[in-house]
């Protein structure tokens, strides 16, 4: 097999399992456990946890989860995306503030995860985290710059940390501690809860009732391959749309933009807690949206990070976990540590606030597959450019024949507004849409075009890639 690498830096390679994060210390607590038996599962686990402690700024335990899990036989798709309270008002949409969160619901992801698939246990995967909060880890490049510029950042985590210099969270290592030592009601009863209701508008009742839930989850083929993504409220039909419009053409720069840009559109209009989305992959409606113009939408904000795991027995993890925007509501429950979601601020995708119900969600993993067994657990985080880099890190997989390092180090589009958005390395290609009658946008700001992870099996070989746009990096034995 012949593999076209980026320059100066090729995939990472393992024997038996890997890891990929965006963070180093989320990669090694990862390994580690791995290393003292753990599965696929735990190390994830271990590494979600890590990242809420050395990532603040895109994930915490104030925030939600979504999960695809491959056992050797067959993908399970994991929801813990929470609900607003049952009591909210339907209008206004908050950015912020006390009435953007939504219940929490990664803990309880957390939960369900290692009970149906761990093999350690929860409190031995969140050991590493409890143990960086309270020492401290060093804040890594991009994690420094994001914490700078986020206009949310709570006094309570104190100052933006300079590149290396280390900070610590002892308040979410004793939140962490009861979740170890409770469960899921170390967070959704008791003291914990209390806070979060105190500085929220959710209630005790809302964060009680709550459970992360199993679901079935959505695939469509592209190049004989086939793409898995979870259902709604995950914007996941809207990837897998994208692929397979793309599917039926040649793989432009121009074709791509419009596959997503329609698939957007219909994400937008369709993907609501509980639709049933399947229509959108059906052969006629893929048939008579190739023949329509695509409307650009706005697109909103937001961190988020995501990380894959393979293991020696071929259980593969593909998680992601946000908080949404960078600090989220901004808000932190008192004496946890603890930084709520402003994840309510997606029902502007709806117009208003449902009460009881999820918002239209951004973050989701996906999961590649080639005759039926597993090739590639896979995923970027970045609010709306998430689904269109799916199809666009697919798309150099599949067709350009990259190895994972450098299909996420391709420079990528992102639509925006009424515009698509160009990083820097495909400036030059910038004529390719303009013809098509795209506004263009160059950006140099390479934050805006998320980061991502993948790791490919292939013919016996594991090569992982992490994106040089984030901190982390891709590890294996």
């Amino acid at each position: 097999m012949n593999f076209r690498f980026a320059p100066g830096a090729g995939p990472a390679v393992a024997a038996s399992a890997m890891l990929a994060t965006s963070q180093p210390s989320a990669t090694l607590a990862g390994l580690d456990i791995l290393r003292r038996g753990g599965n696929a599962v735990d190390a994830a686990l271990a590494a979600a946890a890590v990242l809420c402690v050395a990532e603040p700024m895109s994930t915490g335990i104030g925030g939600d989860a979504f999960a695809l899990v491959w056992d050797g036989s067959r993908v399970h798709g994991l929801d813990a995306g929470g609900p607003a309270p049952r009591t909210a008002p339907r209008l206004p949409v908050a950015a912020d503030g006390p009435g953007s969160p939504v219940v929490p619901g990664a803990v309880s992801g957390w939960e369900q995860l290692s009970r149906r698939f761990g093999r350690i246990g929860l409190d031995a995967c969140l050991a590493p985290a409890i143990d960086l909060a309270e020492r401290g880890v060093a804040a890594g490049y991009n994690c420094a710059r994001a914490w700078r510029r986020a206009h949310r950042a709570p006094a309570q985590l104190g100052p933006a940390p300079a590149v290396g210099e280390v900070f610590r969270q002892r308040e979410l290592a004793q939140s962490l501690r009861l979740i170890a030592e409770h469960g899921a009601d170390g967070l959704y009863r008791g003291p914990v809860a209390r806070a979060i209701a105190a500085a929220s508008w959710l209630e005790e009742e809302d964060l009680a009732a709550y459970r992360a839930r199993w679901v079935e989850p959505l695939s469509t083929g592209y190049r004989g391959a086939e793409v898995v993504e979870l259902p709604a409220p995950t914007q996941g039909v809207a990837a897998l749309e994208g692929l397979a419009l793309l599917n039926s053409l040649e793989p432009t720069l121009p074709n791509q933009v419009r596959a997503v840009g329609l698939a957007l559109e219909d994400a937008f209009a369709t993907v609501r807690d509980g639709a049933d989305v399947g229509a959108l992959l059906s052969p006629a409606h893929l048939a008579a949206r190739l023949g329509q113009p695509a409307v650009l939408r706005p697109e909103l904000p937001g961190g988020t990070v995501y990380l894959c795991c393979v293991d020696d027995d071929g259980m593969a993890v593909s998680f992601i976990q946000s908080i949404f925007e960078h600090f989220g509501s901004g808000v932190v429950a008192p004496g946890t540590g603890i930084v709520l979601n402003n994840r309510a601020a997606c029902f502007e995708i709806a117009g208003e606030v449902t009460p009881g119900r999820r918002p239209f969600h951004t973050i989701i993993p996906g999961m590649l597959l080639e005759g039926g067994r597993l090739r590639a657990p896979f995923g970027v985080m970045g609010a709306f450019i998430q689904a269109q880099a799916h199809v666009q890190l697919i798309s150099s997989l599949l067709d350009e024949g990259l190895d994972p390092q450098a299909a996420l180090d391709m420079p990528r589009f992102r639509i925006d507004r009424d515009a698509v958005r160009l990083e820097e390395g495909l400036w030059d290609r910038a004529s390719e849409l303009a013809d098509s009658g795209y506004e263009v946008i160059l950006d140099d700001d390479r934050a805006g075009f998320g980061g991502g992870q993948l790791i490919d099996l292939r013919d016996g070989r594991l090569l992982g890639g992490s994106d040089r746009r984030k901190d982390g990096f891709a590890a294996g034995f």
